[in-house]
Protein backbone atom coordinates (compact mmCIF):
# COMPACT_ATOMS: atom_id res chain seq x y z
CA UNK A 1 0.00 0.00 0.00
CA UNK A 2 1.25 3.30 -1.16
CA UNK A 3 0.78 5.81 1.38
CA UNK A 4 1.63 9.50 1.18
CA UNK A 5 1.96 11.26 4.46
CA UNK A 6 2.32 15.25 4.14
CA UNK A 7 3.42 18.01 6.27
CA UNK A 8 1.93 21.42 5.09
CA UNK A 9 3.87 24.32 4.80
CA UNK A 10 3.50 27.00 7.35
CA UNK A 11 4.92 30.49 7.72
CA UNK A 12 8.16 31.49 9.62
CA UNK A 13 7.33 34.32 12.23
CA UNK A 14 8.71 37.80 11.10
CA UNK A 15 11.94 37.91 12.66
CA UNK A 16 12.63 34.19 12.62
CA UNK A 17 15.74 32.63 10.87
CA UNK A 18 14.66 31.51 7.50
CA UNK A 19 15.83 27.48 7.76
CA UNK A 20 13.86 24.20 8.19
CA UNK A 21 14.19 21.64 10.59
CA UNK A 22 13.56 17.82 10.09
CA UNK A 23 9.66 17.76 11.27
CA UNK A 24 9.30 15.66 14.45
CA UNK A 25 5.93 14.25 14.06
CA UNK A 26 5.78 12.93 10.74
CA UNK A 27 8.75 10.40 11.22
CA UNK A 28 7.41 9.41 14.98
CA UNK A 29 3.77 8.86 13.20
CA UNK A 30 5.74 6.53 10.10
CA UNK A 31 6.92 4.44 13.13
CA UNK A 32 3.79 3.19 14.10
CA UNK A 33 3.05 2.03 10.77
CA UNK A 34 3.71 -1.93 9.49
CA UNK A 35 6.10 -2.86 7.48
CA UNK A 36 3.85 -3.27 4.72
CA UNK A 37 3.14 0.17 4.28
CA UNK A 38 5.41 2.17 1.80
CA UNK A 39 6.05 5.65 2.82
CA UNK A 40 6.42 8.68 0.49
CA UNK A 41 6.78 11.71 3.13
CA UNK A 42 6.72 15.47 1.56
CA UNK A 43 7.60 18.52 3.44
CA UNK A 44 5.96 20.81 1.52
CA UNK A 45 7.90 23.48 3.01
CA UNK A 46 10.85 22.27 0.96
CA UNK A 47 8.95 20.37 -1.54
CA UNK A 48 5.80 20.91 -4.17
CA UNK A 49 3.42 17.96 -3.56
CA UNK A 50 2.89 16.12 -6.74
CA UNK A 51 -1.08 15.43 -6.82
CA UNK A 52 -0.94 13.82 -9.96
CA UNK A 53 1.54 10.94 -8.40
CA UNK A 54 -0.87 8.15 -7.61
CA UNK A 55 -1.38 7.13 -4.51
CA UNK A 56 -3.53 4.63 -2.16
CA UNK A 57 -3.93 6.85 0.77
CA UNK A 58 -2.67 10.07 2.14
CA UNK A 59 -2.24 11.05 6.05
CA UNK A 60 -1.99 14.90 6.86
CA UNK A 61 0.24 15.40 9.66
CA UNK A 62 -0.04 18.94 11.11
CA UNK A 63 1.84 20.44 14.10
CA UNK A 64 0.79 23.90 14.16
CA UNK A 65 -2.02 25.60 13.82
CA UNK A 66 -0.71 27.83 11.16
CA UNK A 67 -1.03 24.24 9.15
CA UNK A 68 -4.54 23.85 9.09
CA UNK A 69 -5.95 26.05 6.57
CA UNK A 70 -3.32 24.55 4.28
CA UNK A 71 -3.91 20.94 5.20
CA UNK A 72 -7.58 21.67 4.49
CA UNK A 73 -6.97 22.93 1.01
CA UNK A 74 -4.37 19.44 0.31
CA UNK A 75 -7.28 17.47 1.43
CA UNK A 76 -10.58 18.65 -0.16
CA UNK A 77 -7.66 18.87 -3.26
CA UNK A 78 -7.13 14.96 -3.12
CA UNK A 79 -10.45 14.14 -1.97
CA UNK A 80 -12.46 15.50 -4.58
CA UNK A 81 -10.07 13.21 -6.82
CA UNK A 82 -11.60 10.14 -4.56
CA UNK A 83 -8.04 9.53 -2.65
CA UNK A 84 -8.94 9.00 0.94
CA UNK A 85 -7.42 11.16 3.55
CA UNK A 86 -6.50 11.13 7.33
CA UNK A 87 -5.37 13.68 9.82
CA UNK A 88 -3.06 13.63 12.66
CA UNK A 89 -0.62 15.31 14.68
CA UNK A 90 -1.24 18.38 17.20
CA UNK A 91 -3.02 20.79 15.28
CA UNK A 92 -5.34 18.09 14.34
CA UNK A 93 -6.22 17.63 17.93
CA UNK A 94 -6.53 21.31 18.86
CA UNK A 95 -8.91 21.61 15.84
CA UNK A 96 -10.44 18.22 15.77
CA UNK A 97 -13.85 19.66 15.22
CA UNK A 98 -13.38 21.91 12.11
CA UNK A 99 -10.95 18.90 10.59
CA UNK A 100 -13.47 16.52 10.05
CA UNK A 101 -15.23 18.40 7.71
CA UNK A 102 -12.05 18.14 5.39
CA UNK A 103 -11.03 14.28 6.37
CA UNK A 104 -12.28 11.08 5.66
CA UNK A 105 -10.73 10.31 9.31
CA UNK A 106 -9.27 12.23 11.77
CA UNK A 107 -6.53 10.30 14.49
CA UNK A 108 -6.80 12.02 17.43
CA UNK A 109 -4.06 10.64 20.28
CA UNK A 110 -0.62 8.39 20.34
CA UNK A 111 -0.17 6.13 17.16
CA UNK A 112 1.57 3.54 18.30
CA UNK A 113 -0.03 0.08 18.41
CA UNK A 114 -2.90 1.56 16.72
CA UNK A 115 -2.17 1.90 13.63
CA UNK A 116 -3.24 -1.72 12.59
CA UNK A 117 -7.07 -1.19 13.35
CA UNK A 118 -7.21 1.88 11.19
CA UNK A 119 -5.38 0.47 7.91
CA UNK A 120 -7.60 -2.53 8.48
CA UNK A 121 -10.89 -0.77 8.22
CA UNK A 122 -9.44 1.10 5.44
CA UNK A 123 -8.99 -1.89 3.65
CA UNK A 124 -12.58 -2.84 3.71
CA UNK A 125 -13.83 0.53 3.35
CA UNK A 126 -14.93 1.47 6.95
CA UNK A 127 -12.72 3.96 7.77
CA UNK A 128 -14.30 5.55 10.51
CA UNK A 129 -14.54 9.75 11.27
CA UNK A 130 -12.36 9.74 14.56
CA UNK A 131 -10.04 7.51 15.71
CA UNK A 132 -10.06 9.21 19.61
CA UNK A 133 -7.38 8.31 21.83
CA UNK A 134 -6.35 11.16 23.41
CA UNK A 135 -7.11 10.12 26.94
CA UNK A 136 -5.88 6.24 26.32
CA UNK A 137 -2.02 6.64 26.14
CA UNK A 138 -0.24 3.67 24.65
CA UNK A 139 2.39 2.10 27.13
CA UNK A 140 5.82 4.80 26.89
CA UNK A 141 7.85 1.38 25.89
CA UNK A 142 6.57 1.02 22.64
CA UNK A 143 7.74 4.15 21.77
CA UNK A 144 10.67 2.90 18.94
CA UNK A 145 12.76 5.01 17.24
CA UNK A 146 11.71 7.47 14.46
CA UNK A 147 11.41 6.71 10.86
CA UNK A 148 14.19 9.12 9.73
CA UNK A 149 14.78 7.34 6.67
CA UNK A 150 11.52 8.69 5.12
CA UNK A 151 13.38 12.32 5.17
CA UNK A 152 14.90 13.58 2.26
CA UNK A 153 18.42 14.55 3.91
CA UNK A 154 19.85 17.16 1.74
CA UNK A 155 16.75 19.58 2.26
CA UNK A 156 17.62 20.11 5.99
CA UNK A 157 20.73 22.08 5.80
CA UNK A 158 21.09 25.83 6.05
CA UNK A 159 23.64 26.75 4.05
CA UNK A 160 25.95 23.98 4.26
CA UNK A 161 25.12 24.09 8.16
CA UNK A 162 23.91 20.44 9.45
CA UNK A 163 20.93 21.48 11.47
CA UNK A 164 19.63 19.45 14.25
CA UNK A 165 17.41 15.97 13.90
CA UNK A 166 14.70 15.80 16.40
CA UNK A 167 14.74 13.82 18.79
CA UNK A 168 11.94 12.77 22.20
CA UNK A 169 12.61 10.93 25.53
CA UNK A 170 9.43 11.67 27.13
CA UNK A 171 6.06 12.86 26.73
CA UNK A 172 3.36 14.22 29.37
CA UNK A 173 3.38 17.14 31.58
CA UNK A 174 3.26 17.30 35.13
CA UNK A 175 2.47 20.93 34.24
CA UNK A 176 -0.27 22.86 33.17
CA UNK A 177 1.25 26.10 32.10
CA UNK A 178 -1.42 28.48 31.29
CA UNK A 179 -0.22 29.30 27.56
CA UNK A 180 0.44 25.69 26.69
CA UNK A 181 -1.68 22.87 25.14
CA UNK A 182 0.68 19.73 26.32
CA UNK A 183 -1.58 18.60 29.62
CA UNK A 184 -4.58 18.25 26.72
CA UNK A 185 -2.30 16.88 24.67
CA UNK A 186 -0.23 13.88 26.32
CA UNK A 187 -1.92 14.10 29.46
CA UNK A 188 -1.03 16.10 32.99
CA UNK A 189 1.24 12.57 33.71
CA UNK A 190 5.18 13.00 33.01
CA UNK A 191 5.71 9.83 30.90
CA UNK A 192 9.49 9.48 30.71
CA UNK A 193 10.61 6.65 28.11
CA UNK A 194 13.21 4.11 29.58
CA UNK A 195 16.28 5.23 29.86
CA UNK A 196 17.93 2.31 27.28
CA UNK A 197 15.25 2.79 24.66
CA UNK A 198 16.13 6.85 24.28
CA UNK A 199 19.49 6.03 24.08
CA UNK A 200 19.22 3.38 21.52
CA UNK A 201 17.59 5.73 19.60
CA UNK A 202 20.02 8.63 20.27
CA UNK A 203 23.41 5.91 19.44
CA UNK A 204 21.64 5.44 15.67
CA UNK A 205 21.07 9.12 14.87
CA UNK A 206 23.89 9.93 12.68
CA UNK A 207 23.77 13.88 13.11
CA UNK A 208 25.98 14.64 16.01
CA UNK A 209 23.50 18.03 16.81
CA UNK A 210 20.13 16.65 18.56
CA UNK A 211 17.40 18.64 19.66
CA UNK A 212 15.71 17.19 22.91
CA UNK A 213 11.78 18.25 22.05
CA UNK A 214 10.35 17.23 25.17
CA UNK A 215 7.93 20.05 27.24
CA UNK A 216 10.03 19.67 30.26
CA UNK A 217 13.07 17.69 31.36
CA UNK A 218 13.02 18.96 34.78
CA UNK A 219 10.43 16.84 35.82
CA UNK A 220 11.99 13.21 37.40
CA UNK A 221 15.47 13.84 38.75
CA UNK A 222 16.33 10.30 39.36
CA UNK A 223 15.38 9.63 35.37
CA UNK A 224 17.07 12.86 34.19
CA UNK A 225 20.18 12.59 35.65
CA UNK A 226 20.34 8.98 34.54
CA UNK A 227 19.52 9.89 31.11
CA UNK A 228 22.23 12.62 31.13
CA UNK A 229 24.86 9.95 32.13
CA UNK A 230 23.88 7.51 29.52
CA UNK A 231 24.27 10.00 26.97
CA UNK A 232 28.05 11.16 27.79
CA UNK A 233 29.62 8.74 25.69
CA UNK A 234 27.73 9.21 22.85
CA UNK A 235 29.35 12.71 22.28
CA UNK A 236 26.06 14.39 20.83
CA UNK A 237 25.65 18.19 21.10
CA UNK A 238 21.93 18.51 21.69
CA UNK A 239 19.41 21.62 22.94
CA UNK A 240 16.22 20.99 25.15
CA UNK A 241 13.74 22.70 27.02
CA UNK A 242 14.26 23.78 30.73
CA UNK A 243 17.04 21.20 32.56
CA UNK A 244 16.27 20.97 36.44
CA UNK A 245 18.00 23.69 38.27
CA UNK A 246 20.59 21.52 40.19
CA UNK A 247 24.20 22.00 40.62
CA UNK A 248 24.51 17.73 39.99
CA UNK A 249 21.83 17.88 37.30
CA UNK A 250 23.45 20.81 35.11
CA UNK A 251 27.27 19.27 35.76
CA UNK A 252 25.77 16.05 34.01
CA UNK A 253 23.93 17.41 31.26
CA UNK A 254 27.07 19.70 30.60
CA UNK A 255 28.96 16.21 30.13
CA UNK A 256 26.54 14.98 28.27
CA UNK A 257 26.93 17.75 25.66
CA UNK A 258 24.06 20.26 26.68
CA UNK A 259 24.81 23.04 24.17
CA UNK A 260 22.22 25.45 24.56
CA UNK A 261 18.48 25.50 26.51
CA UNK A 262 15.40 26.96 25.65
CA UNK A 263 14.22 28.89 28.63
CA UNK A 264 11.14 31.07 29.11
CA UNK A 265 12.00 34.12 30.91
CA UNK A 266 8.62 35.64 32.66
CA UNK A 267 10.26 38.35 35.43
CA UNK A 268 13.14 40.65 36.32
CA UNK A 269 13.21 38.18 39.60
CA UNK A 270 16.86 37.06 40.97
CA UNK A 271 15.95 33.71 40.70
CA UNK A 272 15.29 34.04 36.82
CA UNK A 273 19.08 35.69 37.07
CA UNK A 274 20.64 33.44 38.75
CA UNK A 275 19.00 30.44 37.20
CA UNK A 276 20.57 32.24 33.73
CA UNK A 277 23.93 32.34 35.49
CA UNK A 278 23.97 28.82 36.57
CA UNK A 279 23.33 27.94 32.78
CA UNK A 280 26.36 29.47 31.55
CA UNK A 281 28.63 28.60 34.70
CA UNK A 282 28.43 24.78 33.42
CA UNK A 283 28.97 26.06 29.89
CA UNK A 284 25.00 26.02 28.62
CA UNK A 285 23.90 28.59 26.59
CA UNK A 286 20.22 29.47 26.82
CA UNK A 287 17.91 30.81 24.27
CA UNK A 288 15.41 32.76 26.20
CA UNK A 289 12.01 32.32 25.05
CA UNK A 290 9.60 35.35 26.02
CA UNK A 291 6.12 35.51 25.72
CA UNK A 292 4.75 39.14 25.65
CA UNK A 293 1.11 40.45 26.83
CA UNK A 294 -0.04 38.26 29.82
CA UNK A 295 -2.75 40.11 32.04
CA UNK A 296 -0.02 41.44 34.13
CA UNK A 297 2.15 42.74 31.50
CA UNK A 298 2.01 46.88 31.41
CA UNK A 299 4.20 48.83 28.95
CA UNK A 300 5.92 49.64 31.55
CA UNK A 301 7.08 46.34 32.53
CA UNK A 302 7.57 45.29 29.45
CA UNK A 303 10.12 47.70 28.66
CA UNK A 304 11.67 46.51 32.28
CA UNK A 305 11.93 43.16 30.95
CA UNK A 306 13.64 43.89 27.62
CA UNK A 307 16.49 45.69 29.76
CA UNK A 308 16.58 42.94 32.07
CA UNK A 309 16.99 40.40 28.72
CA UNK A 310 20.28 42.61 27.92
CA UNK A 311 21.43 42.81 31.80
CA UNK A 312 21.35 38.97 32.49
CA UNK A 313 23.22 38.33 28.47
CA UNK A 314 21.03 36.02 27.07
CA UNK A 315 22.70 34.27 23.86
CA UNK A 316 19.39 34.71 21.83
CA UNK A 317 16.05 35.70 22.84
CA UNK A 318 12.72 34.57 20.47
CA UNK A 319 9.65 36.88 21.51
CA UNK A 320 6.21 35.76 21.02
CA UNK A 321 2.51 37.71 22.32
CA UNK A 322 0.20 35.30 24.18
CA UNK A 323 -1.95 33.35 21.73
CA UNK A 324 -5.27 31.48 22.86
CA UNK A 325 -4.82 28.43 21.32
CA UNK A 326 -7.55 25.62 21.83
CA UNK A 327 -7.90 23.43 24.70
CA UNK A 328 -5.61 25.85 27.06
CA UNK A 329 -6.16 27.57 30.17
CA UNK A 330 -5.52 30.85 28.00
CA UNK A 331 -8.07 30.23 25.43
CA UNK A 332 -11.12 29.20 27.51
CA UNK A 333 -10.15 32.40 30.29
CA UNK A 334 -9.84 34.78 27.22
CA UNK A 335 -13.37 33.02 25.30
CA UNK A 336 -14.79 33.01 28.46
CA UNK A 337 -14.26 36.85 29.22
CA UNK A 338 -14.78 37.41 25.05
CA UNK A 339 -11.46 38.75 24.41
CA UNK A 340 -10.23 36.82 21.37
CA UNK A 341 -10.81 39.16 18.51
CA UNK A 342 -11.11 36.36 15.81
CA UNK A 343 -10.13 33.03 14.77
CA UNK A 344 -8.64 33.22 11.45
CA UNK A 345 -6.07 30.34 12.12
CA UNK A 346 -3.66 31.69 9.71
CA UNK A 347 -3.55 34.73 12.44
CA UNK A 348 -2.44 32.02 15.17
CA UNK A 349 1.46 32.44 14.66
CA UNK A 350 2.34 33.59 18.47
CA UNK A 351 3.46 37.17 16.42
CA UNK A 352 -0.07 38.66 16.04
CA UNK A 353 -2.46 39.69 18.69
CA UNK A 354 -5.47 37.87 17.74
CA UNK A 355 -6.93 38.69 21.24
CA UNK A 356 -7.46 41.95 23.38
CA UNK A 357 -4.62 42.53 26.33
CA UNK A 358 -5.56 44.18 29.77
CA UNK A 359 -3.82 46.95 29.55
CA UNK A 360 -3.24 48.25 25.94
CA UNK A 361 -4.62 48.10 22.69
CA UNK A 362 -3.98 45.25 20.64
CA UNK A 363 -2.08 47.44 18.01
CA UNK A 364 -0.31 48.55 21.38
CA UNK A 365 1.16 45.14 22.17
CA UNK A 366 2.27 44.71 18.34
CA UNK A 367 4.41 47.64 18.50
CA UNK A 368 6.08 46.68 21.50
CA UNK A 369 6.65 42.89 20.12
CA UNK A 370 8.53 45.21 17.30
CA UNK A 371 10.00 47.29 20.08
CA UNK A 372 11.50 44.11 22.00
CA UNK A 373 13.01 42.81 18.90
CA UNK A 374 14.35 45.89 17.87
CA UNK A 375 15.82 46.43 21.31
CA UNK A 376 17.35 43.46 22.24
CA UNK A 377 18.67 42.88 18.47
CA UNK A 378 20.65 46.92 18.73
CA UNK A 379 24.07 46.43 19.49
CA UNK A 380 24.10 42.75 18.26
CA UNK A 381 22.14 41.03 15.36
CA UNK A 382 20.44 37.90 15.73
CA UNK A 383 22.65 35.93 12.90
CA UNK A 384 26.03 37.55 14.88
CA UNK A 385 24.51 35.96 18.25
CA UNK A 386 23.27 32.73 16.56
CA UNK A 387 27.03 32.22 14.89
CA UNK A 388 28.51 32.63 18.47
CA UNK A 389 26.29 30.26 19.77
CA UNK A 390 27.12 28.07 16.93
CA UNK A 391 30.65 28.39 16.84
CA UNK A 392 30.86 26.74 20.49
CA UNK A 393 29.27 23.94 19.04
CA UNK A 394 31.31 23.28 16.06
CA UNK A 395 34.70 23.72 19.12
CA UNK A 396 33.23 21.00 20.90
CA UNK A 397 32.69 18.94 17.33
CA UNK A 398 36.75 19.59 16.35
CA UNK A 399 38.09 18.79 19.82
CA UNK A 400 35.91 15.41 20.14
CA UNK A 401 36.51 14.86 16.64
CA UNK A 402 33.03 14.16 15.71
CA UNK A 403 32.41 17.58 13.21
CA UNK A 404 31.49 16.37 10.14
CA UNK A 405 29.47 19.66 7.35
CA UNK A 406 26.52 18.41 5.80
CA UNK A 407 28.72 20.21 3.00
CA UNK A 408 31.08 18.21 2.50
CA UNK A 409 33.06 20.40 0.60
CA UNK A 410 33.79 22.47 3.19
CA UNK A 411 36.48 21.33 5.82
CA UNK A 412 37.29 21.95 9.19
CA UNK A 413 40.16 24.54 8.59
CA UNK A 414 37.71 26.30 6.02
CA UNK A 415 35.01 26.19 8.35
CA UNK A 416 37.01 27.37 11.65
CA UNK A 417 38.23 30.24 9.32
CA UNK A 418 34.58 31.33 9.08
CA UNK A 419 34.27 31.33 12.63
CA UNK A 420 37.45 33.27 12.89
CA UNK A 421 35.36 36.32 11.41
CA UNK A 422 32.67 35.63 14.02
CA UNK A 423 33.20 37.79 17.33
Amino acid sequence: MKFKLIYPKWPKLDRQTEFHLPPHGPVVFAAALPDFIDVDFVDENLEEIDFDDPVDFVGISMMLTVQVKRGWEIADRYRKQGTKVIFGGIATMLHAEETMQHADAVFLGEAEGRMEQVLSDFRKGCLQPCYDFINNQPDIALVGPARRDILNRRLYNHKGVQMVDLVHASRGCRFNCYPCAVAYLGGRKFRPRPVDKVVEELSGIENNRLFLVDNSLAQDTAWEMDLFREMIPLKKNWCCHPIEDKPEVLELAAQAGAWYVYQAVFDTSDYIKERIKRYHDYGIGVEGTILLGLDNHTEDFIKRLIDFLLEIELDLAEFTVLTPFPHTKAYTELHEQKRILFSDWDAYSADKVVYQPKHMAPERLQELLDYAWNTFYQEESQSIKMARLFKEVVKREMADNTFVPRDRSLSGQSFGKTLQDTP
